[in-house]
């Protein structure tokens, strides 16, 4: 029996789906009929939920971590220290140390190794926890720190800083990868918001897999329903999955949301549906669901399929320094960024496109095989290639070597390792691969293997290549994932003589993001007229500066609220940032999802409407900014 009130998380395998919204609203809600509650944002890149519910009093306490220092009066360059770190973050060379704190996993290996302790650890700040009260609510948040990789370190500093005696509503980080799970994998139930479109089942199905592998019971949340179809409901029917609350599509709450405002004061009877979803969540996780024949987390154990392997590709390095590659990315998912993405692939000839969003790709969706034709069937793009991706290690054991003396358990600081019967037991998911169990086993029961963290393609569809991947669940290594992407991208565009790439990058300012950017020709930074919007626009803008790569901003949704347009416009100039378009509200827009087809495009391949005209306009100013002739953009030649 669970002595501790319930712990909630709220996640998505997108960010844009609601799920902020879902999280303060309940968290208000719960607070309105005098129960005891913490909100807990653990979306440390791009925390939101403090412009909904302002808290006050707020306390901030600096998280950091263990890197490591070398003291050259000690050191003798015996190379130890670099032999033993398997994330490159310490490297031997022939005169000095080189130590790589960003690449740095605290897993003080290296320490270890130095025969003549010349290491020492230093704490390095990573980011912030901010604690006060919204009302009757205790608010928990953490801030990454913009150029910092990787999140987890501050998720579980704002974890450990939640109240024990209250029930926590966590808002985690969007999709499916390590950021996520450590978010999730302590809650008592998971609340999955999604979106009843192709791109919201496309990701539910990711999420669902990631919460499955964690042994979490779930539930669904199915927002904005009106929108799209049944597909939605039919999947939750089919897996057994409780669908606990609906809520309309209604412009009056996205309006409210672009204010910081709740639902709570828009849609009547919110209050008795947000309890009455409090009460199915308690049935939910004490009622622990069989996931169905078939459920759980997905294996990738698929052969290479077709191409050549990456180093052979034909044109893999000549001619790649004179592409040109848009990245176009946003503060958060949900903003339009894979809408714009495909619209100026369809606007333009002579280009690859990339999906970066590695975590959760959405673009194969809307990419479609030639020919397409008014009223026929739309399929997704053919694929070409097939490749494993193997972005690190895992330690495993040899059972009948071990003999259980615990000293790995000891060194592990990830908790990935623990006692079973006569030996010990290797928890994939907790591992980070570090290999300082393998170094240090006295009879060498354990050993690293080559980990499959996903797989990547590349695909054909009726406007040219796509280069894409899917990251495995609850996996690491996003940023490496990324990295291979873009670089099969420039590979494939220099191949076939292509002019240039564009890539549909990952949200947020993690590991993801500094993949997705660094070295682009451009980032075309795609917001909307909310305070989160605003929010995110100055960590973006501040990630592009840090980076050096130029920016420009598009704002969509725009005329949802005027006001806040005219913010995003001027804190963009603030930052020397050129606004490069707005598009309107269009529910076509969404239409063209359902149909899987840029907005552009429409069922007679010349897209029509406002948002259609305007996303036309912003790929013209792109292009015309990167210098590209006017032939490049095509209108209505599908």
């Amino acid at each position: 029996m669970r002595s501790r009130p319930l712990r909630i998380a709220v996640a998505s395998g997108k960010g844009g789906t609601g799920k902020t919204t879902v999280a303060v609203n309940l968290a208000a809600a719960l607070a309105a009929a005098e129960t005891a509650v913490a909100y807990v944002d653990c979306d440390v890149e791009e925390p939101n939920g403090h412009l909904f519910l302002s808290p006050t009093g707020l306390r901030r306490e600096v998280v950091t971590v263990q890197v490591p220092e070398v003291d050259p009066r000690r050191c003798n360059l015996c190379g130890a220290c670099g032999s033993a770190c398997r994330f490159s973050a310490i490297l031997a060379l022939p005169e000095e140390v080189l130590t790589f704190p960003q690449l740095c996993h605290s897993c003080g290996g290296c320490v270890i190794a130095c025969p003549e302790r010349a290491i020492r650890e230093v704490p390095r700040a990573v980011g912030v926890v901010e604690e006060g009260c919204a009302g009757s609510v205790a608010f928990v948040h953490g801030k990454l720190d913009v150029g910092v990789p990787m999140a987890p370190p501050v998720i579980r500093a704002v974890l450990d800083a939640a109240p024990a005696d209250r029930v926590v509503v966590m808002d985690a980080p969007p999709g499916t990868s390590c950021p996520v799970m450590a978010a999730v994998r302590d809650a008592d139930v998971v609340l999955l918001v999604t979106e009843p479109t192709p791109f919201g089942l496309n990701d539910l199905k990711l999420a669902v897999s990631m919460v499955r592998a964690l042994g979490v019971p779930l539930g669904v949340v199915v927002n904005r329903v009106g929108i799209g179809d049944e597909s939605v409901r039919s999947y939750c029917a089919r897996e057994s999955i409780p669908v606990l609350m609906e809520i309309p599509n209604d412009r009056g709450v996205a309006e409210a949301y672009s204010r910081g405002g709740l639902a709570l004061q828009v849609l009547p009877d919110s209050h008795q549906q947000l309890m009455a979803l409090y009460a199915r969540l308690c049935e939910t996780a004490r009622l622990f669901p069989v996931p169905p024949e078939g459920g759980g987390a997905e294996r990738n154990t698929a052969p290479a399929v077709g191409g050549p392997p990456p180093s052979e590709r034909v044109g893999a390095t000549a001619g790649q320094d004179l592409l040109t590659e848009i990245v176009v990315i946003s503060g958060k998912g949900g903003t339009g960024k894979t809408s714009v993405v495909a619209s100026l692939f369809a606007l333009a000839h002579n280009a690859v496109v990339v999906d970066c969003d590695v975590d959760a790709a959405d673009l194969h969706l809307v990419l479609c095989t030639p020919p397409l034709s008014p009223g026929a069937g739309r399929e997704g793009p053919a694929l070409r290639e097939r490749r494993p991706f193997v972005g690190g290690s895992v330690a495993t054991v040899a059972e009948a070597m071990c003999t259980g003396c615990g000293i790995c358990i000891a060194r592990c600081r990830f908790g990935a390792i623990r006692p079973e019967s006569d030996t010990v037991e290797v928890d994939g998911l907790a591992c980070e691969g570090c290999g300082v169990c393998v170094d240090h086993c006295p009879v060498g029961a354990l050993d690293l293997q080559p980990s499959v963290n996903g797989e990547w393609f590349v695909s054909e569809t009726r406007h040219g290549p796509l280069v894409h991947a899917r990251l495995g669940v609850a996996q690491e290594n996003s940023g490496k994932l990324v990295s291979l992407v873009r670089r099969e991208g420039r590979a494939v565009a220099a191949e076939r003589g292509r002019e240039f790439v564009i890539c549909d990058g990952s949200p947020g300012i993690g590991c993801p993001v500094i993949a997705s950017i660094t070295g682009a020709s451009m980032a075309l930074i795609v917001t909307e007229p909310t305070l989160s919007g605003l929010h995110d626009l100055t960590r973006v803008a501040e990630l592009c500066r840090q980076l050096g790569v130029p920016a420009a901003v598009a704002v969509n949704k725009a005329d949802i609220n005027p006001d806040v347009t005219a913010e995003i416009e001027a804190e963009a100039g603030r930052w020397d940032i050129p606004v490069l378009g707005r598009i309107c509200y269009d529910e076509a827009v969404t239409a063209a999802q359902v149909k899987r087809s840029a907005v552009v495009e429409g069922d007679d391949g010349q897209g029509r409407g406002k948002a259609a005209e305007e996303h036309r306009a912003l790929a013209e100013a792109v292009f015309e900014r990167l210098g590209l002739t006017p032939p490049t953009i095509i209108v209505g030649s599908f």
